[in-house]
């Protein structure tokens, strides 16, 4: 994150531009996909089964939420474990490493609960 302004004589110069995604960039990208967020946040109390995920997010389709948990799955941040049941069954769990978004997401929970209501625009 070292791009920065100045003014040069009545022209503003961009110094130091980014040439690749910065911190922030690059965790947006992790975490800011559509039930990403929500994803993680229901597992942090331990293993949840795939169709028990897909209740919990009412608004998401299967096709999406399993899109996501493989998203997350190839980043480290949860694991799949087939069970062997009739009919088998998946349960994913949020790794060590995924537990470390868990704070800043329950930062973002209160910040968006303490949202004047005329900022509540979904889109």
């Amino acid at each position: 994150m070292a791009g920065r302004l100045e003014t040069v004589g009545k022209r503003r110069v961009v110094l130091e531009a980014c040439t690749e995604p910065c911190p922030i960039e690059r965790g947006m990208r992790i975490l800011g996909g559509k039930w990403t967020g929500s994803l993680l946040w229901h597992l942090k109390d331990g293993p949840v089964r795939f169709n028990d995920l897909s209740r919990m997010l009412g608004g998401a389709s299967k096709k999406m939420i399993a899109e996501r948990l493989k998203q997350l799955e190839e980043r480290g941040l949860v694991t799949r474990t087939v069970l062997q049941t009739a009919p088998v069954s998946v349960e994913y769990e949020i790794t060590e490493f995924g537990a470390t978004a868990l704070k800043f997401l329950d930062e973002l929970r209160i910040w968006s609960e303490n949202l004047p209501q005329d900022q509540l625009v979904y889109s």
